[in-house]
């Protein structure tokens, strides 16, 4: 593997991050790509850590993608701390953040999209029409700009790393895309940057998340297959606490998502769930 890799840098212009890439290919480096919004965690450098690991360059985009928010509020919201973000980057490994803005990614006259039916339309996709359209289009573009070997994605966002797998091989695109386990903080809750929008009460009602798909789980492994009352036991669990908001909870095939009759190994516990005005999704594989 060639180690020479050029000192850390931050690109913002999609012309110098083809360049850079252009020049790792031609000293027959491989790519890891780790896609990101930046508020970088825990569970994101896990993914730097991974990809630098597996690869000789880790590229680490970080780039709040306004096309993938329903809400402007959400959109307005969401932190941006991108010299925090690119320390934190560079110290798990990364060679190079790239950091573009919304007029690089999209410029006037913008008009292509990648849309994805079906699995698209369901579960986080019923009640967020455009999200996954632009989260779609967005990685085609990182991927076509990074020209990655490897993609590397937290498999808390289930539904969206099924999808740029399906993305993936719909349209032929040459990457691998590799799922890295959920990062949890100490009493069971998935890592996300929404966390901090949380309040003292709903932090600790949010445990009920990681107990509901615990208990759920457990209860399988124990003989229980039917889904309904798998389901059954996830609601009573997080509807126990006033401060939840249950938006979906469900038991699906992973390679469709739809719901079985009875749930099979391999099979995904799956949830939405607001806390004020604040939603977190979370899962549990079978």
């Amino acid at each position: 593997m060639t180690k020479q890799i050029n000192d850390r840098i931050i690109i913002h212009d999609i012309g110098e991050m083809n360049e850079y890439v252009s020049a790792l290919r031609r000293n027959g480096n491989s790519i890891g790509l780790v896609p990101t919004m930046g508020a970088l965690h825990e569970g994101h450098l896990s993914l730097v850590r991974r990809a630098a690991a597996e690869s000789d360059a880790v590229i680490v985009s970080i780039f709040v993608n306004p096309i993938q928010f329903d809400d402007p509020a959400d959109l307005t919201a969401y932190p941006r701390t991108l010299d925090t973000d690119a320390e934190q980057a560079f110290g798990a490994g990364a060679c190079v953040v790239f950091a573009p803005n919304a007029e690089q990614m999209y410029p006037d006259g913008f008009s292509t999209f990648v849309d994805m039916t079906g699995i698209s339309e369901i579960l986080c996709g019923a009640s967020r029409k455009s999200h996954f359209r632009g989260v779609l289009t967005v990685v085609a573009k990182l991927f076509g700009i990074g020209l990655p070997d490897f993609a590397y994605f937290g498999e808390k966002d289930a539904q969206q790393l099924i999808l740029v797998q399906k993305m993936v091989y719909d349209l032929c695109l040459n990457v691998r895309i590799i799922g890295c386990p959920t990062v949890r903080e100490e009493d069971g809750l998935a890592m996300s940057s929404r966390n901090s929008r949380l309040s003292g009460e709903e932090r600790i009602a949010a445990r009920s998340l990681y107990d509901a798909l615990t208990e759920a789980k457990n209860s399988f492994v124990s003989g229980e297959k039917d889904t309904e009352v798998l389901r059954d036991t996830i609601l009573d669990i997080i509807g126990s606490e006033p401060l939840a908001r249950i938006e979906y909870a469900e038991i699906v095939d992973p390679r469709n998502l739809k719901t079985p009759e009875y749930a099979r190994e391999g099979d995904l516990l799956m949830l939405a769930v607001h806390f004020g005005a604040t939603r977190l999704i979370d899962n549990l594989r079978l």
